[in-house]
């Protein structure tokens, strides 16, 4: 396994960072490398950050003083960072020990583009799905395909990066996912699935949303979007997000406009999902 650089993203949320900061530093083996991007200047998330500066994989430290989001965080990794490999990890997600070496593992396939972990609970895997969208990567692991995946958890060749060079507001990662597929690369979920937590799902055990006023005061960005913001809606999107992932197609063309045409998918899911009762 070659070098990797892994990048987490911390804002405002000290409680959730408190777990994924040390859980990301332990699951990282050697040859990889945590980079931590602070936004904004939040007491409570400096501490955290601080207390594990000593960390052996904790490599590089930015703080920015205004909250220039993600782009601006990942494009700092990528310019910077000289691995085979690039990761990110977001502040609400628990990565599962071993991650890094099942994916570097992956890696050798040589058009995997991105690998990552499945940030859904099991229960929204569709199987029936599995034999469609599923091509063996070697003996051990296959490759769940879409377009894109989520923009935690994973691991690209750096590869991509030196073709497409880097992320702009106006390409987030979900087209530059599309745009690589485009290209010719693979992109997935590693099967066996390999599941990171995400805590701002409210069957997370480790979740802070409970109730309407949790998730209003915790705002996700994604749950920033919702019409209503309330637990019921916010679990309806997280089930159309899983829906629309197993069931887009799997042809790069068709997402082109992909913002409109993501949003027309996942309305459709989330109507389909509340129509099931599922919501």
């Amino acid at each position: 396994m070659g070098n990797v650089d892994v990048l987490l993203i911390a804002h405002r949320r000290a409680h959730y960072l408190a777990q994924s900061l040390p859980r990301l530093l332990d699951s990282l083996p050697r040859g990889a490398r945590a980079w931590i991007w602070q936004n904004e200047s939040f007491p409570a998330t400096t501490q955290v950050i601080e207390e594990y500066r000593s960390h052996p994989r904790f490599h590089r430290f930015h703080h920015s003083r205004e909250n220039h989001g993600l782009t601006a965080a990942t494009n700092w990794l990528w310019q910077n960072a000289n691995g085979d490999l690039f990761g990110k990890v977001d502040d609400d997600c628990l990565v599962p020990h071993g991650w890094v070496e099942e994916f570097a593992a992956a890696h050798e396939r040589p058009r995997l583009g991105v690998i990552a972990a499945w940030h859904f609970p099991a229960e929204d895997l569709l199987p029936e799905t599995l034999e469609t969208r599923t091509t063996p990567i070697d003996e051990n692991r296959s490759l769940i395909r879409n377009c894109w995946v989520g923009g935690s958890g994973y691991l690209m060749k750096r590869a991509c990066v030196d073709q497409q060079g880097y992320l702009s507001r106006q390409r987030g990662f979900t087209g530059y996912c599309i745009d690589l597929a485009t290209a010719g690369w693979e992109i997935g979920w590693h099967y066996p699935l390999v599941i990171q937590d995400h805590m701002d799902d409210p069957r997370s055990p480790n979740t802070g949303i409970r109730t309407d006023r949790d998730l209003q005061e915790l705002a996700p960005l994604s749950a920033s979007r919702l019409d209503e913001p309330t637990v019921e809606a916010w679990l309806a999107q997280l089930r159309a997000s899983a829906l629309t992932v197993q069931t887009a197609s799997l042809r790069p063309q068709d997402h082109r406009g992909w913002r409109r045409r993501l949003q027309r998918l996942v309305s459709r899911a989330v109507a389909l999902v509340t129509h099931r009762g599922l919501a």
